[in-house]
């Protein structure tokens, strides 16, 4: 998973910050071993001192939150929690060096390591974890999830599930596409243009991603049109037939999250005078379709409203 995805789920995952937490004695059963009774806990024993712990705990918060919500990790100061280390050692947990990693799944130990290990195999790790636990949601029921999320306004969640998704299959154009489209609708353009330059190639002409490429021009073209529409709307006020206004007036309203009324604005022109600009309001609608989505409501409520000018 490059760096770039990796900031944007990490972003994203600040809205479930209880997935990622510190632990201590006092709260050891209830955080660990009863947390765990429903969820995989992962505890990293690290210590302030040790070099290895400062690369293997952000590679475990990383995969945590590329985990999507089906993993917690909870992170103990060995020098803070003595007496606590002292007890998982007289239970046989072998804690005399950090970094230690403990996985527990039904309140018992389901596997273990020590030592700085790279990405790849932290997250082979989580995998087993996640396989044992019943719990590694595949791609599809994640980027269902998500899409749920964004629907009903709750981007950052819905990016780190995108996010997850990615993580699990990257060839899927649905996840990349998603992802993209929560980080415009959480107002972050320059990394949602970031994961667009890392889709695979193979996706590039896929209509998922092609039409989170319309969306991403448009929130540009929408983010300056937005400081003129006031003037623009008095424009139009003044004159019904001021095209133009009309026309930038729709990239504002549909920047702002408008849709209805961004594509009445279009639709207005093609009632008016159908080939203006040889044609603009039309394929500017088609973009926004494109943009929203084929499948979308507000695509298929405007969808109906342009065939029933073209074809009346």
């Amino acid at each position: 998973m490059s760096m770039l995805l990796s900031q944007s789920s990490d972003q994203a995952a600040q809205a479930a910050p209880t997935m990622i937490m510190d632990g201590d004695q006092a709260n050891f059963m209830a955080d660990v071993i009863d947390a765990s009774r429903t969820m995989p806990v992962v505890v990293d024993f690290w210590a302030t001192w040790c070099g290895p712990c400062k690369s293997l705990t952000p590679a475990l918060e990383k995969v945590t939150r590329a985990a999507g919500g089906r993993v917690k990790l909870v992170k103990i100061d060995v020098d803070k929690n003595r007496a606590l280390v002292q007890q998982l050692m007289q239970m046989g947990l072998p804690l005399q060096s950090v970094p230690t990693v403990v996985a527990f799944w039904q309140g018992q130990i389901a596997d273990t390591f020590q030592g700085a290990l790279p990405e790849s195999e932290v997250k082979r790790f989580f995998d087993a974890l996640l396989k044992l636990a019943g719990s590694a949601a595949p791609a599809t029921e994640l980027i269902s999830q998500a899409k749920t999320f964004l629907e009903e306004g709750h981007a950052e969640q819905a990016a780190q599930l995108f996010a997850a998704a990615v993580h699990e299959d990257r060839e899927k154009p649905e996840g990349w596409s998603g992802l993209i489209r929560a980080l415009l609708a959480m107002g972050d353009e320059e990394q949602a243009a970031d994961i667009l330059a890392e889709v695979p190639d193979a996706l590039a002409a896929h209509a998922e991603i092609t039409g989170a490429k319309s969306a991403l021009a448009l929130a540009a073209e929408g983010r300056k049109a937005q400081g003129a529409r006031a003037g623009l709307e008095a424009r139009v006020a003044a004159d019904a037939n001021d095209f133009e206004a009309r026309y930038e007036l729709a990239t504002a309203l549909n920047a702002a999250g408008e849709r209805e009324a961004a594509a009445e604005a279009l639709l207005e022109i093609i009632r008016r005078k159908r080939d203006w600009n040889e044609d603009a309001a039309r394929l500017q609608l088609l973009r926004f379709f494109e943009a929203w989505g084929f499948d979308d409501a507000d695509t298929m409520a405007a969808r109906r409203k342009l065939s029933a000018i073209l074809f009346k």
